[in-house]
Parts: structure tokens; C-alpha cells; sequence
């Protein structure tokens, strides 16, 4: 029984899993913050292109005319 309690003692004083965790829980809130700046600027960046081609588009078509 003392082999046991051994055993449980050992694992309970064992912090690696719980580091294991802790990077674990950073690297998932790196990433959704990530995620969320490029959403963010994918959306900016996509107005911008569709602007300039709209530009180049009507500047193509007083340039035909």
C-alpha cells in the first residue's frame, strides 16, 4: 500500500503536465489573437484593392472612349 501512496505522491508533486497546459493555453490565445488582427486586416486590405481596381477600371474605360 506504501508503494501506492508513493506513486500518488510522485504525481502529485509532477509539474510538468501542468506546463505542458500553460504553454498549451498561451499558444491557443496566440493564436486566436492572430486569427482575429488578420481578419481584421484582410477585410481593411480587401476594400483597398477593390477601390484601386474600380479606379484603374474606370480610367481604363475614359482612356477607351
Amino acid at each position: 500500500m506504501s508503494g501506492f501512496r508513493n506513486a500518488v505522491s510522485r504525481f502529485h508533486r509532477n509539474e510538468s503536465g501542468a506546463t505542458a497546459v500553460e504553454y498549451g493555453l498561451i499558444m491557443a490565445l496566440m493564436t486566436i489573437a492572430l486569427i482575429s488582427a488578420l481578419a481584421a486586416t484582410g477585410d481593411s486590405t480587401s476594400e483597398k484593392w477593390k477601390g484601386v481596381a474600380d479606379d484603374v477600371g474606370g480610367a481604363m474605360n475614359s482612356a477607351g472612349s
